[in-house]
């Protein structure tokens, strides 16, 4: 049963048109793909709920699809690569080192601690070689905050791998190699300033560990999946959504990436947006596959599917998966 509260928030839809706010496609600029929800890793936060044993992966046909698809569309300027832990995806090198060869930029959302997994050793390398642009979660530069939320022993190999990835010029000024870190914060609360918090990251790393990195993405937790039920235990839920709630911001609104992004899921299914994946959300209202579609620009076509959860890129400075939206 609904409270009271959650009966007269209103509608993320409403919300927009109190604000004059349309959201209509743009043309499409990122094809994001999760290839399978297999990882290292459980983390609290984690909205597609991976973990080592999950079974979920994209398979060969879906790739071959896939990059069917791509090779048609000049449009699309960055294919990103996420999981689950991306890498850990026996088509994943296929899947860069074609996408690189139609000249897109790829970006692999890294959790740094599978590089050192077995079957891994040389991946680091890999990335460097094909100019792979790393987008690698760290949601704090201190153990204690990043064990909490990801689980224990994971602070030291991911200050490893960030070191083994600067050694290959990652982050390094003129190397071409990129890499950004995310920040989740870890409770119910909107992340800090992101141009602050990057200058605490960048001279925290670099004082502590000897770590340089591009920039760094501040993502509000969404209100879905193992992030909402640790809300919902802690009986924390509602007052969350109100906090995103009162700091809706119009302008982020207007730069959410689902206006210029399509989310692939590992079966070939076609989302707005990852979060909208993980609620089974989809584009445009109806179920449909990489098969059904002759072009990813058919796409550009459909609305988008809003539902409340949006709120969580709507807030405060925004939140993508590019990080803050606003200043």
């Amino acid at each position: 049963m609904l409270d009271a509260t959650h009966a007269t928030r209103p509608s993320f839809a409403r919300t927009l048109r109190a604000h004059g706010v349309t959201l209509p496609r743009t043309p499409l600029k990122i094809l994001q793909v999760n290839v399978g929800k297999l990882c290292d890793l459980a983390c609290h936060h984690c909205h597609v709920e991976a973990g080592p044993k999950r079974t979920e992966i994209m398979q060969a046909a879906t790739v071959d699809r896939l990059l069917a698809l791509l090779a048609d569309a000049p449009g699309v300027h960055t294919v990103d690569l996420t999981g689950g832990a991306p890498e850990m995806n026996p088509h994943f090198r296929r899947l860069v080192r074609e996408s690189r060869a139609l000249g897109k930029t790829v970006i692999d959302r890294c959790n740094l601690t599978v590089l050192f997994r077995e079957g891994q050793h040389d991946t680091a390398q890999f990335l460097a070689e094909q100019g792979v642009r790393v987008v690698a979660s760290l949601p704090c530069y201190t153990q204690a905050n990043v064990e909490k939320q990801r689980g224990q022993h994971v602070f030291e190999p991911s200050i490893r791998a960030l070191r083994m990835l600067s050694a290959l010029g990652y982050g390094k000024d003129g190397s071409g190699l990129e890499i950004d870190l995310v920040y989740n914060p870890l409770g119910a609360s909107l992340p800090p300033p992101q141009a602050a918090l990057e200058a605490d990251y960048k001279r925290e790393l670099a004082e502590h560990f000897g770590i340089h990195f591009n920039r760094l993405f501040t993502i509000t937790n969404m209100p879905i999946k193992r992030f909402l039920h640790l809300l919902q235990r802690e009986g924390r839920y509602e007052s969350y959504m109100q906090t995103l709630l009162d700091a809706f911001n119009p302008q982020a609104a207007l730069g959410v990436m689902c206006r210029n992004q399509l989310s692939v899921d590992w079966r070939g299914h076609l989302y707005d947006c990852d979060f909208n994946q993980a609620l089974e959300l989809p584009l445009g209202g109806r179920e449909r596959t990489l098969w059904d579609i002759d072009a990813l620009t058919d796409i550009e076509r459909d609305p988008i599917a809003f539902a409340d959860h949006c709120y969580g890129c709507t807030a405060g400075a925004g939140s993508s998966c590019g990080g803050a939206l606003t200043a």
